[in-house]
């Protein structure tokens, strides 16, 4: 059982790295078309975009379709993977980031690249107009109507992440409950294996494999539908960010880890409150 469970993690894990190796390789890709995009402004370039950002829904689709693989065989892996550092882990939502999100990227966005342009401008910068261009050249031109339908599609999206919440606490709560508490209560030896217990579990982590798959569908839909309410400039602006975002998230994440462990403690003082050395 236990090289079974091993052979699973290394498959997860191996999906894992093939997928952040995909984001890098797709960043590059994001990167050369918008400058190409902002340097010639025509139906091509933006077919191109269009093209780019069906084929990243592609990868988000196809990852999350080998994570429900997967999961099904281990699924608690991936609410505390060992791949993810400290950071990352304290953050996660039911395997990954919260759909929400994805919200709150594109409000920092928009005015993050409203303030640089108004800079340019008060400064008067040459080459200000084609940096940032309009109609719809980046996030900080959305439309009013294009900031209404985000935020419609925002509360609908926290509504659902606020459903799917209910039922990982609910099997959270399981634990506690018949037959688990049970069974441990009546043992006389501490986490003896235990067939009741086991197919308890085995049924708790069927459940979190169809949860998290429900949350990956989330998150790709969630994307689907913002990359449709943008124009093609937009929509790439926003998927680069958000890549960059999860891989700067987990090299910070292992900078801090590695910090952490090169932080000495006094055995003594560890005891008493000391403070660390450093």
């Amino acid at each position: 059982m236990g090289s079974s469970t091993k052979n699973i993690e290394q498959a997860q894990e191996s999906c894992y790295h093939e997928w952040m190796s995909l984001q890098s390789q797709r960043i590059n890709e994001v990167k050369q078309l918008l400058v190409q995009r902002r340097s010639h402004r025509d139906d091509e370039n933006d077919k191109k975009l269009r093209e780019l950002t069906g084929k990243i829904l592609g990868d988000f689709k196809d990852y999350a379709g080998k994570r429900a693989d997967l999961a099904h065989r281990c699924s608690s892996n991936y609410y505390a993977p060992t791949w993810n550092t400290r950071l990352e882990n304290a953050l996660i939502w039911m395997g990954g980031c919260r759909p929400s999100s994805f919200f709150r990227l594109i409000y920092a966005l928009c005015g993050s690249q409203t303030e640089i342009r108004v800079t340019q401008f008060l400064r008067n910068i040459d080459g200000y107009e084609s940096s940032g261009g309009g109609g719809g050249a980046s996030l900080s031109d959305l439309s009013a109507e294009q900031l209404a339908k985000i935020n419609v599609l925002h509360v609908k999206i926290i509504d659902e992440e606020e459903k799917m919440t209910k039922k990982v606490s609910s099997l959270q709560e399981d634990a506690a409950d018949i037959p688990i508490a049970t069974v441990a209560y009546e043992m006389e030896n501490i986490g003896e294996p235990n067939m009741v217990v086991d197919q308890a579990f085995d049924k708790q982590e069927e459940a979190m494999a169809g949860l998290l798959a429900e949350a990956d569908n989330l998150r790709v839909d969630t994307l689907a539908k913002i990359v449709e309410i943008l124009s093609p400039v937009q929509a790439a602006d926003f998927l680069l960010a958000g890549k960059k975002l999860h891989l700067s998230m987990h090299e910070w994440g292992t900078t801090r880890d590695r910090r952490r462990r090169d932080c000495m403690v006094d055995a003594e003082s560890d005891n008493t409150g000391g403070e660390e050395e450093k």
